[in-house]
């Protein structure tokens, strides 16, 4: 998806948050359950965009009889380690992002990346709690 794929590049966050869906169900590479809602997506994104480095897509994929699936694949850095990963993106009938699943490897990048972003988590909810309260 080209928009959300120059705006993370440009770092413009709000532009990212405003490419989600209200429903948007974001997929974690490292935590089981998904995190519903706008609010909390934005959060989890603006946070990984502090934690990543020399981050770069590296590829663009469409596909899908109805071209609302994508994906992007990436490489970045968390501290010393290096990692690849996959944004998969699916839009819904109005072009937001409804479905943001996020899948990282090798491991010892997966586990860098969770240790930062467990570390900056209470940070995240706080955000998304203040986000669903000023968008109520």
């Amino acid at each position: 998806m080209r928009a959300f794929r120059e705006a993370v590049e440009a770092g413009d966050l709000d532009a990212v948050e405003a490419l989600l869906a209200g429903d948007v169900v974001f997929t974690s590479p490292v935590v089981f359950k998904p995190y519903p809602g706008k609010a909390i997506t934005a959060a989890i994104l603006r946070a990984v965009s502090q934690v990543f480095e020399d981050f770069r897509y590296e590829r663009e994929l469409s596909g899908g009889t109805d071209g609302r699936d994508h994906a992007l694949v990436f490489a970045a850095r968390v501290g010393d380690r290096e990692l690849t990963g996959c944004d998969f993106i699916h839009v819904d009938d109005n072009g937001l992002i409804d479905e943001l699943t996020v899948m990282v490897r090798p491991l010892s990048g997966a586990q860098a990346l969770a240790a930062a972003m467990g570390a900056r988590f209470e940070e995240i909810a706080k955000e998304a709690e203040a986000r669903s309260a000023s968008a109520s």
